[in-house]
């Protein structure tokens, strides 16, 4: 099928590079210029493992190609995919003015039928919006799809090309029959397509999203209350991961979740709740303990040191939100960070991938070292955030021999904390008890 995707962002440039590469011939169409010009050069804008074959790859075969010009890719596409952002306003609410601007524009250049599909997020009730502004451009017939995307970063060419599910929200059958067959290719061993009303695809996205979230939260306050009457959190989440009616995913306590989704989609989900008179009291229940977790992590490194803050500095490990990629939307590391800079802190900080975004967002405050150990160099704490494989099993010698005092804040639970009160660390971590070094 000829295919293009309108936005080259991370959902996008995702969903354009692996249609490509199952054989479909795409054109993803950006405004900004640069960025086209960079994408032709095989520049990827993103981190994300496995990305770069793919884009590469097909621009070599030629199915994949990239343009500034919206009208030439609609017409020679039959499926038109919408993949531009949803920024966030200050209420929660979803700025849609991008989306409709490209409905609009897509409507007064189709040249015939199309299939319109929307794997931007959006509000319950878009496709209703978008579905009028393109009829108010265009006397040709189209058919309007939803088809929300759950892609984990770091983790998203391999949610793309073997899903859990496929959502098409849909009321035409041969729509669905066309849809059908554009996946057909990441359904070789099983169907996994579900086929619903639109409303109740886009709500899909956000009840996903809000489940998720509501998951780590849920681990989060029940860390803090084990941390205060002494059970430990990778105990009891064995326990219950264990029910086969819970599961044991998203069970991991930590610092909270971030990115560009789980905050943005909860809002989202909690704005609409209040536009009906409908509170969405679980959810907002489920933010305010992600918002919470970040300052009472944050609290326990500031207030371990007291009026000292002005003279200490500390090893930060990863910047990003998690692993596996370069995003640091909303990550507690950077809310974190903040506030230990305000306390008069200098911070020595490192991660894999997402030094030149974070610096993005906290400009010169922060040291950016070459690796995790250069971090260490004259700070008296090693702060962990992000769960990188490289930080699961660090060389303790060089952690001994580096930090000016034993003194480790694990935001992620990556250690053992018997394993380093033997090693005469203190060790504080999430919903474990601290521990004190052992004496010999």
């Amino acid at each position: 099928m000829n295919i293009s995707v309108v936005g080259t962002g991370y959902v996008g440039l995702v969903a354009g590079a692996c249609f490509a590469d199952s054989g479909h011939r795409v054109i993803c169409v950006d405004c900004d210029e640069r960025k086209i010009r960079k994408l032709c050069d095989n520049e990827i804008p993103i981190y994300e493992p496995g990305l770069t074959e793919i884009v590469v790859r097909n621009q070599k075969t030629g199915r994949l190609t990239f343009t500034a010009d919206l009208a030439s890719a609609v017409q020679r596409s039959r499926i038109v995919f919408i993949a531009v952002g949803t920024p966030q306003a200050d209420d929660g609410t979803v700025d849609l003015s991008a989306i409709l601007d490209i409905a609009q524009a897509i409507g007064r250049v189709m040249d015939g039928y199309r299939v319109v599909v929307m794997k931007s997020t959006v509000p319950v009730g878009t496709h209703k919006r978008v579905s009028e502004t393109i009829r108010a451009q265009t006397d040709h017939p189209f058919d309007y799809v939803s088809n929300p995307e759950f892609l984990k970063e770091g983790a998203a060419v391999e949610d793309f090309t073997r899903p859990d599910r496929v959502v098409i929200g849909a009321t035409n059958p041969a729509v669905v029959e066309i849809m059908r067959e554009l996946y057909a290719s990441f359904m070789r061993r099983d169907e996994r397509i579900l086929i619903m009303d639109p409303a109740s695809a886009e709500m899909t996205k956000y009840a996903s999203n809000a489940m998720l979230a509501t998951r780590i939260s849920f681990m989060n306050e029940i860390a803090g209350l084990c941390e205060r009457l002494g059970a430990d959190i990778e105990s009891v989440r064995r326990g219950i991961g264990s029910d086969a009616r819970i599961g044991s995913a998203f069970l991991f306590a930590g610092v909270g979740y971030g990115g560009s989704c789980f905050p943005k989609d909860i809002s989202a989900l909690v704005s609409m709740g209040r536009s009906v008179d409908h509170p969405m009291s679980l959810i907002s229940a489920a933010q305010e303990v992600n918002a919470r977790q970040r300052r009472l992590f944050a609290r326990r490194v500031i207030d371990f040191f007291g009026e000292s803050c002005n003279k200490t500095t500390l090893a930060v490990w990863g910047l990003a939100f998690k692993s596996w990629t370069d995003d640091v939307r909303e990550s507690p590391a950077i809310a974190a960070i903040r506030m230990f800079l305000e306390c008069g802190m200098r911070i020595r900080a490192y991660d894999p991938e997402a030094m030149a975004t974070a610096r993005v967002e906290l400009g010169e405050a922060v040291t950016m070292c070459e690796d995790e150990y250069q971090a260490l160099d004259g700070a008296d704490a090693l702060v962990v955030f992000t769960d990188w494989p490289q930080f699961r099993t660090p060389d303790f010698e060089i952690i001994t021999a580096k930090l000016r005092s034993k003194v480790l804040f694990d935001g992620r639970n990556l250690y053992d904390p018997r394993s380093l009160a033997k090693k005469g660390f203190q060790y504080f971590c999430i919903g474990r008890p601290a521990i004190q070094p052992q004496r010999p």
